[in-house]
């Protein structure tokens, strides 16, 4: 076996980074969210609850999120796809609102996490979570290279 062998290739390491990014994202965009108290929306922290411990879990949940939106959000989108068309693709709040929702039913299951106290600040708070990840989104997409011409 080579080493050529053993090293993943290129795309599956691009995958992994956009993953990262995508968590990264994420859990900045969550923190945003609980600073808004309006919302109800909160992060309790892994114990002690320290500062490290807040973004450790802030990382946790937004890899959670992104495997929850990735995962069922894909089926529930699928499914709901006559929904889209009827309502002019507004039902999407309501699933992105929905898949916040079980991200934090989730993670509270587990004494640490997102708590989402309104199914309806949930939506909000999925509407403002979807705005910062598309501003990021935007930001930090790949560029395309562009070939020269001599």
């Amino acid at each position: 076996m080579t080493a050529a062998d053993t090293a993943s290739p290129a795309w599956e390491t691009e995958r992994i980074m956009r993953f990262i990014i995508r968590v990264v994202v994420n859990a900045f965009a969550i923190w945003v969210v609980t600073l808004i108290p309006v919302l109800q929306v909160t992060v309790r922290a892994f114990p002690p609850g320290e500062t490290l411990q807040l973004v450790l879990t802030l990382l946790a949940v937004g890899a959670l999120f992104a495997l929850v939106n990735t995962i069922i959000g894909t089926v529930v989108k699928i499914v709901a796809f006559p929904l889209y068309i009827l309502t002019f693709g507004l039902i999407g709040f309501l699933i992105n609102g929905f898949l916040l929702w079980l991200t934090a039913w989730i993670t509270s299951s587990f004494g640490w996490g997102l708590t989402v106290e309104s199914f309806w600040w949930g939506v909000l708070a999925a509407l403002i979570i979807s705005i910062i990840n598309g501003i990021f989104g935007f930001i930090l997409r790949p560029q395309n290279k562009r070939s020269r011409r001599d």
